[in-house]
């Protein structure tokens, strides 16, 4: 018998939505999924990796020579499209509208993907994951309440992630009995 006390919440739904796009990452770094949801229904959806047509990192083993990870360098910027930017331009492409929308992340947007959120009119940013430290934090701190965004931290229960990795590893659409 199904039990309805078990299902996701909304916020744990979608962010699990973030974390099933995450598994698409071609980031060596930092797998990263993003969901961007208005009126409970999905609008875009990205992960972070290589721009589109450039060989993956996770494909040649590196994101440069001698660099095996983006963030083994202080000076080489990332080679990532990150997550929000590309759910953000998945959107765009499609002429799909992101004003007033939310958008559900598996890591804290950085400042530069902070910025690219408020001039695409989301106003709310639900993250797993904590990210920013030191001054950006006073840095995303302004950019937030100059923009009424509001920054929401999210993690998915214990019981709904068990009951949903069930849900991943069984067929779903069959008959149960107690």
């Amino acid at each position: 018998m199904y039990d309805i006390s078990s299902r996701p919440t909304w916020d744990e739904y979608f962010m699990m939505l973030a974390k099933l796009t995450a598994t698409r990452s071609t980031c060596l770094a930092f797998p990263v999924g993003a969901v961007i949801v208005k009126d409970r229904q999905v609008l875009s959806t990205g992960y972070n990796g290589s721009p589109s047509g450039s060989v993956h990192c996770t494909t040649q083993g590196f994101c440069y020579p001698d660099l095996s990870a983006c963030n083994a360098s202080k000076i080489l910027p990332s080679r990532s499209v990150h997550a929000e930017a590309n759910a953000i331009a998945q959107a765009a492409k499609h002429g799909i509208s992101t004003g007033g929308a939310s958008i559900y992340v598996t890591l804290e947007p950085c400042l530069s993907c902070l910025k690219i959120i408020i001039s695409a009119g989301i106003r709310e940013v639900y993250y797993e994951t904590t990210f920013n430290t030191g001054d950006n934090i006073k840095v995303r701190d302004f950019l937030l309440k100059d923009s009424s965004i509001e920054l929401i931290p999210i993690l998915v229960s214990e019981a709904t992630a068990k009951r949903s990795a069930a849900f991943l590893l069984n067929p779903t659409s069959v008959e149960t009995f107690s």
